[in-house]
């Protein structure tokens, strides 16, 4: 078990992954504390059962750059395996501003492939490796060193396994021909937008009961200052105060210190000075702002006229259409959608790419009225009108 904590040594191994295929890497981080997560480690492994597998350690004091790795994913002759990606790739694009390209989400490909939705790593090691996972290093604090053997272990067999796992579902992959299908999927993941979160914008993630225009102008200005000092001061915006909290200041509006310390949500870490300051400047900038300037709640969807028989029956649609092409409904298309579909929505993510070909064609038939469904015995079929 190797683990590299210099430069040339990561440097060595990624010109050594450059001439391989796929490499698989996984990361292990901390964000309780922060609002970006903190990488604490990275392992990586190349192909093949006695292909070398080594631990990369950023927290060791050694002298230890990734432009290495960054370039290793800038190398498009091997592709790099990951298993659900998202919060990994989040890292190295706001500590690189780089993502690794190809890249390969066992995880996506894993539903794809009929594994049902959001499927787990050990589910999947279990499944294609027939081997078993000790969790038990799983929830350990990843930046406390010297690791021990037991953390050692444990990450090296998140990287391990997965070779195993990639080649069979990419051979899988193949055989079915859902290439593209991860590839849309894939396309999101290496999206700079899916890893942005504008402070302007942070108030479209807050679930409220009223729309109203000036509780709303409040809420935005709450919630861009929360997310401008979460992310200015690394630190979680739940640490600067709650929804509830941005609730029920939206709500009470207070206008001096006083008011403010009423408040019953209200943390203690939201009462210090300079975050108290930011919420009665927030309040007052909601308070001042021209009614032509109220943020703009899209309350289309709200207003939609919901078709509640045909929602029924393209679940019934979904239902069969996703038991016969072997993928999870959810990872189709959500309830709400078909609600949507139903009531004359058309601009859903079911009715493009790959999730048109597999369902979006035929629930548009059926919304048109042009094929009915009929049921023999426990299964659906689809009858041309």
């Amino acid at each position: 078990m190797r683990t590299i904590t210099t430069t040339d040594d990561l440097a060595r191994f990624c010109e050594a992954a450059k001439a391989q295929p796929y490499v698989t890497i996984d990361t292990e981080f901390l964000r309780e504390r922060t609002y970006y997560s903190r990488l604490c480690l990275i392992q990586m492994a190349l192909p093949g059962k006695d292909g070398e597998a080594v631990l990369v350690d950023p927290l060791a004091g050694g002298d230890l750059s990734l432009e290495p790795l960054y370039d290793l994913f800038r190398h498009e002759a091997t592709v790099k395996v990951f298993h659900a990606a998202r919060q990994d790739l989040e890292i190295f694009f706001v500590e690189g501003k780089v993502f690794p390209k190809p890249l390969f989400d066992t995880q996506v490909a894993a539903m794809v492939c009929g594994f049902g939705e959001q499927v787990g790593y050990e589910t999947l090691v279990k499944k294609i490796a027939r081997e078993n996972l000790d969790k038990s290093s799983r929830f350990t604090d990843w930046s406390r060193r010297p690791l021990s053997a037991a953390q050692q272990t444990y990450a090296l067999a998140d990287v391990t396994h997965l070779r195993v796992i990639y080649e069979h579902l990419a051979k899988e992959l193949k055989r079915t021909g859902r290439q593209i299908w991860v590839e849309e999927e894939i396309a999101i993941l290496l999206d700079p937008e899916t890893y942005i979160t504008r402070p302007e914008e942070a108030w479209m993630k807050v679930r409220t009961r009223t729309n109203s225009g000036r509780f709303m102008a409040v809420v935005r200005e709450l919630a861009r200052f929360r997310e401008d000092y979460a992310q200015t001061r690394d630190v979680p915006r739940s640490r600067v105060f709650k929804d509830d909290a941005l609730l029920e200041l939206a709500s009470t509006r207070p206008a001096t210190l006083e008011e403010l310390g009423r408040s019953r949500l209200l943390m203690r870490e939201g009462r210090k000075a300079d975050i108290a300051e930011g919420i009665l400047a927030a309040v007052k900038a909601g308070m001042e702002m021209k009614p032509e300037d109220f943020p703009k709640v899209d309350g289309a969807r709200e207003q939609l006229q919901v078709n509640t028989a045909l929602a029924d029956l393209l679940r019934v649609l979904l239902k069969a259409k996703s038991e016969e092409a072997g993928v999870a409904p959810k990872l189709i298309a959500a309830a709400s959608e078909l609600d949507a579909l139903s009531a004359g929505e058309r601009e859903l993510p079911m009715l493009h790419g790959w999730r048109h070909e597999v369902f979006g064609s035929d629930a548009l038939r059926l919304c048109r009225g042009e094929i009915a469904l009929s049921a023999m015995g426990g299964a659906v079929r689809v009858v041309v009108v």
